[in-house]
């Protein structure tokens, strides 16, 4: 996970302004203990995506008669949702692998399985690399798991790695493993064509499909009715979100659902993630100003500052395209709307003046926040194939430490302009540090701490910010 650019003692972990890893934030909660005998453990790497899916995978198990738990040796089914969008991904999932081995050595009974994105890239050859894994299953095929569960459980192992041009999992109400009971998301969509060049998203994932609007809706109500404030809706390109109806006789986009659910209720704060800049409209923009309750924020990633650098990535928009649509998004929602990216730092052939190029980007948006990364050669995409790996490593590791430097110092001014600001936090619980603060995030997604008083997990509380560490806000209920 990314670290705060400062930290106070009772300061709680915010939102990512340096190097993500791809991996790591491993979130396991026992959502069911209903006293089955049968026990899933599961844990989840990479994007929000795999988090979603987690939720549905506990689903299907549950319905077979699993609880979850969130003890690894107590657990009869433990399965990694991986991600495989950087090595360093894949490389923690198999360290993983070979610590939940000595918990199989205890207990031989136990099944391991690996799902997502790096079960699907790799497929069967999983079985051959890692011999304490029982089930490869890639993200269309989880109502299968099941029968490959009974496959196992007769002696063999269990593969199931087909994609589908259908498969949305409306129909399926997730357990939320990763809720705190005010937030939760909503897949929207699922697979990708954008063919970015560094990208195995469409490989691991497969092509895109929108899941049925009503059925959203349907999620999102009942999530409303169930307590819960705030939801994500989530895609690998949420701007490119089309559903039609059976007969025909009902077309909806993003802008149109996203004012749907926001007109759930008023009470219910409505984010949304990821937006592809070659699709976010000027309709979408719109209908974020016209409510309230839809959060100014929108991740935007820029991948590079450099035009040419943009053609090769296979972005299919150049720097001045990019540069109009950050220009609308502060004509219509106006320069507190924040905004974030991700970067690539020394992508094939970048020069040092390309480089410096994506340095401008980031001195002309000022991004509240980014997810910085080098470039890490994928097998099987486009740049792999056809695009030489030619920057060093240290050169690589260099340029990143000067795009995650000055992302900081913007960062900070963010953060800093927003001092003197009454926000409407949603609180998300208590500071990790001090059980006499609250914490939680305002309308920009930056982290608001202030003194619990009577507040509680769920209230909307307006906040004056007082002061800034430059990773949070610190302020008084007013």
């Amino acid at each position: 996970m990314a670290q705060p650019l400062l930290t106070l003692d009772f300061l709680d972990k915010a939102a990512p302004t340096a190097e993500a890893t791809p991996s790591g934030d491993v979130r396991i909660t026992a959502a069911t203990r209903t006293g089955r005998q049968r026990k899933l453990y599961i844990e989840s790497y990479g994007c929000q995506m795999n988090f979603s899916d987690s939720e549905i995978v506990s689903s299907i198990l549950f319905d077979e008669g699993f609880d979850t738990t969130d003890d690894l040796a107590n657990a009869d089914l433990v399965l990694l949702n991986t991600c495989s969008i950087r090595e360093k991904a894949e490389q923690t999932v198999r360290m993983r692998l070979k610590q939940i081995n000595s918990h199989k050595k205890r207990k031989p009974g136990m099944l391991v399985g690996v799902l997502g994105c790096m079960a699907e890239r790799l497929k069967s050859k999983f079985l051959e690399e890692e011999k304490i894994v029982d089930l490869v299953v890639g993200p269309d095929a989880y109502r299968d798991l099941p029968g490959l569960i009974s496959q196992v459980e007769g002696g063999q192992k269990g593969v199931n790695v087909l994609l589908s041009r259908e498969e949305t999992y409306a129909d399926i109400t997730p357990v939320r493993l990763n809720s705190n009971g005010v937030m939760a998301f909503i897949s929207i969509m699922r697979g990708c064509d954008n063919m970015c060049s560094f990208c195995v998203v469409p490989f691991t994932r497969g092509r895109e499909r929108s899941r049925d609007a009503h059925s959203i809706i349907e999620e999102a109500s009942a999530l409303v009715a169930a307590g819960y404030k705030e939801v994500t809706l989530l895609g690998q390109n949420v701007d490119s979100y089309k559903w039609a109806s059976a007969d025909g006789t009902e077309h909806v986009n993003f802008a149109q659902l996203l004012e749907r659910v926001a007109l759930i209720s008023p009470k219910l704060r409505v984010r949304f993630s990821t937006s592809h800049p070659k699709d976010i409209t000027d309709e979408v923009l719109h209908t974020m100003a016209r409510h309230e309750n839809i959060c100014k924020y929108i991740h935007l990633p820029a991948q590079s500052g450099n035009s040419r650098v943009l053609a090769l990535m296979n972005r299919t928009y150049d720097r001045p395209w990019y540069e109009e649509r950050v220009n609308r998004i502060r004509e219509i929602l106006g320069d507190d709307c924040a905004i974030s990216t991700d970067m690539i730092a020394g992508f094939c052939s970048e020069t040092e003046e390309e480089h410096q190029d994506t340095l401008s980007l980031l001195d002309l948006v000022k991004y509240d926040m980014a997810y910085n990364f080098f470039y890490s050669e994928r097998p099987g995409t486009l740049a792999a194939r056809k695009l030489a790996d030619d920057i060093p490593l240290e050169t690589k590791k260099r340029r990143l430490q000067e795009i995650i430097d000055r992302q900081q110092l913007h960062a900070r001014a963010r953060y800093a302009r927003m001092v003197g600001k009454v926000h409407t936090v949603l609180v998300e619980g208590p500071s990790k540090r001090s059980a006499e603060h609250l914490s939680g995030r305002n309308d920009q997604n930056q982290v608001v701490i202030f003194p619990k008083q009577n507040f509680k997990k769920g209230d909307y509380v307006q906040v004056l910010a007082t002061s800034t560490t430059g990773a949070a806000l610190l302020g008084e209920a007013v």
